[in-house]
């Protein structure tokens, strides 16, 4: 019991720690929670200050995921990698150094589920890259890629905790995206390549 509870602390802690935040604050003097949408993660950081800031926001993201994940598997086992990605993703949406707010996860979550489940993480993500493709709308990829994901699972025969954790995170994913959503179905939701300067 206590591995789980030092486990959840320290993954929530390093998924707390905002890469959007912290590059915008750094390199380019500005609060990124005050511009575009006001949320702390890769796509507002393009649409506000460019393509290089929002690679390395993304690649940020997807390696605390990814090494919290992939480490907690080394450790202690499948159940404690689950356990520990959760959190990791848990302390990026509800970061504690952001007054319990934080990001929409995407980028956290593709590195967590690469470490545990890539033939499905892979499958969601092409998924939601088309979708992305198509419509111009990450927000909307995001919701597909996040939506199929447990699916994935399904069809390539994930053990039932997999699948049940899938779908957690899925539901966690989307309704992080419930603004977006409220957003597409009014025809108000920026496509991707609209620039907003701070």
């Amino acid at each position: 019991m206590l591995k789980y509870i030092l486990a959840g602390i320290i993954s929530y802690l390093i998924g707390s720690i905002s890469s959007a935040h912290l590059i915008c604050k750094k390199y380019y003097g500005i609060d990124i929670r005050k511009y575009g949408s006001g949320n702390p993660g890769a796509t507002n950081v393009f649409r506000v200050v460019g393509g290089r800031a929002a690679v390395a926001v993304y690649a940020a993201d997807f390696l605390k995921g990814f090494l919290v994940a992939a480490l907690a598997k080394l450790i202690g086992g499948d159940t404690l990698a689950l356990f520990s990605g959760l959190f990791v993703i848990v302390g990026h949406d509800w970061s504690l150094f952001l007054n319990f707010n934080g990001g929409k996860g995407i980028a956290t979550s593709m590195g967590v589920v690469i470490a545990l489940a890539p033939k499905a993480a892979l499958f969601s993500f092409m998924v939601g890259a088309a979708a992305i493709l198509l419509t111009r709308y990450v927000s909307l990829g995001s919701v597909v890629g996040s939506a199929f994901f447990p699916l994935f699972l399904v069809i390539f025969r994930y053990p039932a905790k997999y699948i049940a954790y899938g779908v957690i995170i899925a539901a966690i994913a989307i309704y992080r995206h419930r603004t977006n959503i409220k957003r597409l179905i009014a025809g108000k939701e920026h496509k991707l390549g609209e620039k907003i300067r701070p």
